[in-house]
């Protein structure tokens, strides 16, 4: 069998009103048109589409931009399939890997999420302040990120979401990435589960940030001489490609090779300071590597970036967008109009709802193996070598040495509490004595020979009392 690796791409109509948009299928390798779906205009990340699996015929989807209707097309079929009926316009739409969600955005920066199979509407709620302009599922499926023109980036958890427990709540974000300035373009989940994969994101200001999301923490911004909108990631994470609206892409290896103080060459990591690293692209004396590429069109921006699966070609939509969409298709006027379910609690109680969690385990590995180093041992051996060298000579670093200090100080102060109980229980003991003396004279008619006046903290000090002899 002979794999052949294709590209869907949707396009919208000609501003001219000379054509229509499509899906259009081409081959990867020849460049040909494969297929095409007409009818159908879809704004930029608003469209998406379900590969072939488990017997079951994969399915493309696009979200009209004049209307809240939502085109659905089978692969078998050049004629739509479907009009599903929306609660409003979509300014944005995304399909988890495993497409088991669906979910939606609005220009009023509210989200929408659907179970695929069902139609089930799970959850409907008021994400942003503005219009959301991307979202994105990690790759395990377990976390919605949106993008919006508030410039800020939220991730939400889907099993909290579709949990039926909180449908009375609303939904807040599992957490949020805001160090943007300017609206948020487009977002590209890097590879792993959450919470272990990375995320880019772009914005009209001009920048890209590399966010870690273990840590809910920035950890590199790279500055372009123009707005960025939209971003590609390589599988393997050496490089990014991020496309401007002048026709200009800009390829930054995040990878580079520097001579070693001791010969040869290394290779390092470029970036990952934290909100303080900042590499300006446009620089020619930047760390990182950089690469202009320019379309064949410059006038045209570039509103969309794809890798192919041996992240050997890069695919601008230019590329394909000179091409002729000659395949003719049948009128629409046979495709069904679909209102989806919304709310309904009965359909959502009957309905129940498989996901696979991950699994967060700190150990890997049940028994140890060969090359296991103990943190214990590590700090240790850290502490040892990196001494100062007037330490050398006691034998013990001075980690060591000042917890030495600090368990003497605590047995000196328990031998010090030790000693104070002794003796305030031997002065009790005979002040006590004193004082049955004293009462058991004053029984049998004498006056006692010691009386004991209190005397105040000012004039006694530490002494609890003064005897005072009567003559």
């Amino acid at each position: 069998m002979v794999l052949q690796e294709t590209v869907l791409c949707a396009t919208a109509p000609q501003p001219s009103g000379s054509g229509q948009g499509a899906f259009v299928l081409h081959d990867l390798q020849a460049g040909t048109t494969l297929a095409t779906f007409r009818q159908t205009s879809s704004a930029p990340h608003c469209s998406a589409f379900i590969e072939t699996a488990n017997g079951q015929g994969g399915i493309m989807i696009g979200a009209q931009m004049d209307k809240s209707v939502l085109n659905v097309y089978n692969f078998q079929r050049d004629q739509i399939a479907l009009k599903i009926i929306l609660p409003e316009k979509l300014s944005c739409l995304a399909l988890d890997q495993s497409a088991n969600y669906c979910a939606g955005g609005t220009s009023h920066g509210r989200i929408y999420l659907w179970e695929v199979a069902s139609g089930i509407l799970y959850n409907a709620w008021d994400a942003h302040y503005r219009q959301v302009n991307v979202l994105k599922f990690t790759a395990d499926g377990i976390m919605l990120i949106s993008g919006s023109e508030d410039s800020g980036v939220s991730v939400w958890s889907i099993p909290k979401l579709v949990d039926h427990e909180l449908q009375n709540e609303l939904p807040l974000p599992q957490f949020t990435l805001s160090d943007h300035t300017l609206p948020v373009t487009d977002v590209f989940c890097g590879v792993g589960p959450f919470p272990k994969c990375r995320v880019l994101t772009s914005s009209l200001d001009h920048t890209v940030k590399l966010w870690d999301l273990a840590t809910q923490s920035l950890m590199t911004t790279f500055h372009f001489p123009r707005p960025v909108c939209c971003v590609v990631w390589d599988v393997s994470e050496r490089m990014f490609f991020a496309g401007s609206p002048d026709g200009s892409v800009h390829q930054v290896n995040l990878f580079r090779e520097r001579d070693h103080k001791f010969g040869g060459k290394v290779i390092e990591a470029i970036g990952g300071a934290g909100t303080a690293d900042l590499v300006r692209v446009d620089d020619p004396e930047s760390v990182a590597k950089t690469r202009l590429i320019t379309v064949e069109r410059p006038s045209q921006p570039v509103t969309a970036l794809s890798i192919s699966i041996t992240a050997s070609l890069l695919l601008p939509p230019d590329l394909v967008g000179h091409i002729s969409l000659s395949l003719n298709v049948a009128s629409s006027a046979e495709a069904k109009d679909v209102i989806p379910r919304m709310r309904d609690p009965k359909a959502r109680e009957a309905h129940e709802v498989t996901m696979m969690l991950p699994v967060q385990d700190k150990t890997p590995y049940n028994n140890g193996v060969e090359y296991d180093y103990p943190d214990t041992e590590l700090q240790n051996d850290y502490a040892f070598f990196v001494r100062p060298a007037e330490q050398e000579s006691s034998g013990l670093p001075s980690s060591a040495r000042v917890a030495e200090l600090e368990e003497e100080v605590q047995q000196l102060r328990e031998q010090l509490s030790r000693a104070k109980g002794v003796n305030d229980a031997m002065w009790e003991t005979v002040v006590q004595k004193l004082l049955s003396q004293g009462k058991h004279k004053e029984l049998i008619g004498e006056k006692p020979d010691v009386e004991y006046v209190p005397l105040s903290a000012e004039a006694s000090g530490s002494d609890r009392s003064r005897k005072r002899v009567r003559k």
